[in-house]
């Protein structure tokens, strides 16, 4: 009995940790950068337009879940609009709590393994949904380089080619691993998954178009968010080409997916500040739409939990009424 309360206990102290990690570098940024300056610059973003921007940022999640349901449809999962809504919200609340956004994707397969038809498919649908929000961050990332000809300074550009090489090398990896697995190694049961597996690889390869429609589908969402961050800078007094946009907020947020803080608290701020320092972006500026755009996702993770058991009563009660139909199917007729 206590193994598993100290496994909580362990979990509990790992998001303390990584909370006070994010507030650590927060408050290392106060003390580097002025303090007013910053607040001045987020009291300036008026709260009907912050209502719009946590909209825009809602709408796009929800052209997100369409995506995500589509991949993991593809790999045989079989997921209903509701069961997916319920798979993806959660895991946009879980985000929350867990460390960066690969703590959120734990939550997505713990649900979605209870409901999908084929397990080892929706793994595989999950695995590459994500890989294409990745390699949309890249390609958002390359656009705003290609939008800043000789504009591009060489460390920038260095941390540019490390996450995009980083990106290809885990693709080639995990398609090269799934390929050469000696499935006669391995027991019927395991030897039966990795040909659910490869057969929702086949079906993927079969349906080419569908993975192109996630790919842009993706990069809708990011450049979406990207230009919903540039109206905040403007509020805030930071006026800057969108293409240095373009270039840096994807480059932030791939920074942020390091498991160092809780939801890339800090991080992702530090990393915002010092990209677009090239660009004469003032630190304290930056930081200050980094914190405003934070309270915009720490807003839309609650919004997604409340999305999240909506969808799961919106579930349970079509489950409920399919089996009513199905018993009242069953059942004889009453000669009366």
């Amino acid at each position: 009995m206590s193994e598993p309360n100290e496994g909580l206990g362990w979990r509990s102290a790992g998001s303390v940790l990584r909370l006070a990690a994010g507030l650590a570098i927060l408050a290392l940024l106060f003390l580097l950068l002025p303090r007013e300056r910053i607040w001045i610059a987020i009291r300036n973003v008026p709260l009907p337009l912050w209502l719009l921007v946590l909209a825009g940022y809602m709408a796009g999640h929800s052209l997100g879940m369409m995506k995500y349901r589509m991949m993991v449809n593809l790999g045989g999962a079989e997921l209903s609009y509701s069961q997916a809504a319920q798979c993806y919200f959660g895991g946009l609340f879980g985000t929350l709590f867990l460390p960066s956004i690969v703590g959120g994707d734990v939550v997505r397969v713990g649900v979605g393994l209870r409901m999908a038809r084929h397990r080892a498919g929706f793994l595989l649908g999950s695995l590459i949904d994500r890989l294409m929000d990745v390699l949309a961050l890249m390609i958002t990332a390359a656009a705003g380089a290609l939008l800043l000809p000789g504009q591009l300074e060489p460390r920038s550009r260095r941390i540019f080619l490390i996450a995009a090489a980083a990106a290809t090398v885990a693709a080639v990896a995990i398609g090269t691993v799934l390929a050469a697995l000696p499935a006669r190694r391995f027991s019927v049961r395991v030897r039966r998954r990795l040909a659910r597996l490869r057969q929702a690889g086949r079906s993927m390869r079969r349906r080419p178009h569908v993975v192109l429609i996630s790919l842009v589908g993706g990069v809708a969402v990011q450049s979406s968010f990207v230009l919903l961050t540039a109206v905040l800078a403007g509020f805030c007094g930071l006026h800057l080409r969108l293409s240095a946009w373009f270039l840096a907020w994807p480059l932030a947020k791939l920074a942020a997916l390091v498991p160092v803080s809780q939801a890339g608290l800090g991080v992702r701020e530090a990393a915002l500040a010092a990209l677009l320092i090239p660009f004469g972006a003032p630190p304290a500026l930056t930081v200050a739409v980094g914190l405003v755009w934070q309270t915009v996702i720490y807003s839309g993770g609650l919004l997604s939990g409340l999305l999240g058991l909506l969808a799961r009563r919106i579930s349970g009660q079509g489950a409920a009424r399919s089996d009513s139909i199905a018993t009242g199917q069953t059942r004889p007729a009453n000669p009366l």
